[in-house]
């Protein structure tokens, strides 16, 4: 028994490092494909290791410091602040459809559902956003579409089911208000799951480009996600003017400039997402066990 103990946790860890290795691979590509040469990456592909080191990608993506870096800051305040207040509306959302003494818990909880299948559509969504709640040009209009998710309120609702009922009767006995009981007791005891929400939800947040496309006017109020596309169909728009036209605008990293800009936009979430890992890997088990 202990020699197929062995054997299995030796396979295990080879399938976990193959995993891995498969997770890595790519990412180490879109670095070194960042690196490379135009017209190397364009002869001999991608690889893991540049064949010729060329930092031009680079070069062109931060031509204009000042906006790259208002870009990073106009998302990193949409990020902050949207996942800080889609977790506080989630959350007392979820706690109070987990609770079996709220009569409208399943009304509300179909009501939920339903909007997971069937949604009003993009032109009342865009006319609710600009002339009843008139978010044109505001960064709340880069927040408040995306603060409630049908999906993660479920998520929560189910951590919060697994709270034991005798915990909060106590704390009501003891005199606790639904408020204290909720922020005091409720929600420390569901941090890794609030945690693995958070991270779905910061990730939505960084990576939204179509409401800045629809809402935002002002250059200085882009996303990161936004001024990198942007950037994108300006160096296609210069390689069609070249080929059909003949202008002579130089050699235009096109290829290498795209994974300059994946690396530029999953950088910052690949350190949160290592930070977060633990309370990742805790609310996914703990999630399934329940």
């Amino acid at each position: 028994m202990k020699r197929e103990g062995l054997a299995i946790r030796a396979i295990s860890n080879m399938a976990l490092i193959f995993l891995a290795v498969c997770c890595i691979v790519p990412f180490l590509s879109v670095i070194s494909s960042s690196l490379t040469e135009e017209s190397y990456l364009t002869r001999y592909g991608y690889n893991l290791l540049p064949k010729k080191f060329d930092f031009s990608a680079y070069k062109l993506l931060f031509t204009n410091g000042n906006t790259l870096r208002n870009a990073y800051m106009v998302t990193a305040f949409v990020t902050a602040a949207g996942t800080v207040g889609s977790i506080v509306v989630s959350a007392q959302f979820a706690y109070t459809l987990s609770r079996r003494e709220f009569m409208l818990s399943k009304f509300l909880s179909l009501y939920l559902f339903i909007t997971m299948l069937f949604s009003g559509g993009m032109v009342p969504w865009y006319i609710l956003i600009t002339r009843y709640l008139h978010l044109k040009d505001s960064l709340f209009a880069l927040i408040i579409p995306c603060l409630v998710s049908s999906w993660n309120i479920f998520l929560l609702k189910s951590h919060f089911k697994a709270v034991p009922e005798e915990v909060i009767e106590a704390a009501r006995i003891d005199g606790a208000n639904e408020f204290y009981i909720f922020y005091g007791i409720v929600f420390p005891i569901a941090k890794g799951g609030i945690a693995t929400v958070a991270i779905f939800i910061m990730l939505t947040f960084w990576n939204d480009w179509y409401n800045n496309m629809l809402f935002i006017t002002s250059p200085e109020k882009y996303s990161l996600q936004y001024m990198l596309q942007s950037l994108l169909l300006k160096v296609e728009t210069l390689q069609i003017a070249q080929s059909s036209l003949g202008a002579d605008v130089g050699e235009i990293p096109k290829n290498s400039i795209r994974m300059a800009t994946c690396v530029a936009a999953a950088g910052p979430m690949v350190f949160v997402f290592s930070f977060f890992q633990k309370y990742f890997v805790k609310g996914i088990t703990v999630g399934s066990i329940k």
